[in-house]
């Protein structure tokens, strides 16, 4: 191996030594209990070792969200949807996310519940133009937009529906995860009823309904 490729493997390794720390951090005393100085205690460096590796906190906590949402991505774009449609599409992929969110609950939690604008730049969804902006709510976007029932919508209407399966959705995922004493199979009925039940109904636009209004 040659010096360079030691070096780089060396770096990458302190690196996620950084990164597990911080993690372990925010895990719990959340994000705004994040420090420079605490990192730095927590794997015994000094400070300034640090900011050899990342230039600033921020920078820190940015690696810590991208990894969190990369799980989210996985989960909602995953290789076995790619053969539904539709409806079922939907179902399973609302199933994926908010048992991907469960296993992650803490991470999820922390991530969601912050209001600081590094938080707020991955989680925030509901302003006008979010489906074009995020990722994960234009993925939504584009699985409710290809239901039957909705062909007629616009693309307002179609953006407050997915905005709006996403807040459901959030208070589930909020619930559950602070009940943590929910075995396993109440956790997966609740996910089922709640996906056919809930998201199902805020997605699928109502001929009926609809003729009404019109």
């Amino acid at each position: 191996m040659s010096l360079k490729k030691r070096r780089d493997r060396e770096i990458e390794h302190m690196k996620q030594i950084i990164i597990e720390a911080a993690e372990n951090i925010i895990a719990t005393d959340g994000i705004d209990g994040l420090s420079i100085r605490k990192i730095a205690s927590q794997i015994e460096y000094s400070p300034a070792t640090i900011y050899h590796y990342f230039s600033e906190k921020e920078e820190i906590l940015n690696v810590v969200m991208q990894k969190g949402y990369s799980k989210i991505m996985k989960a909602i774009s995953g290789t076995n949807l790619s053969h539904l449609k539709g409806k079922d599409r939907l179902v399973e992929m609302s199933k994926n996310y908010i048992r991907t969110s469960i296993a992650m609950s803490d991470e999820y939690m922390n991530a969601q519940l912050n209001t600081t604008p590094e938080a707020l730049q991955y989680t925030s969804s509901l302003f006008k133009g979010a489906s074009t902006q995020k990722p994960a709510l234009s993925i939504l976007y584009q699985c409710i937009k290809e239901i039957d029932e909705n062909k007629n919508a616009s693309d307002d209407e179609l953006e407050l529906i997915a905005q709006m399966v996403a807040v459901s959705t959030f208070g589930l995922i909020v619930k559950i995860s602070i009940e943590k004493n929910l075995d396993e199979e109440q956790k997966e009925k609740l996910i089922s009823y709640f996906v056919n039940e809930t998201v199902l109904k805020i997605a699928v636009i109502n001929k009926q309904e609809r003729k009404g209004k019109d």
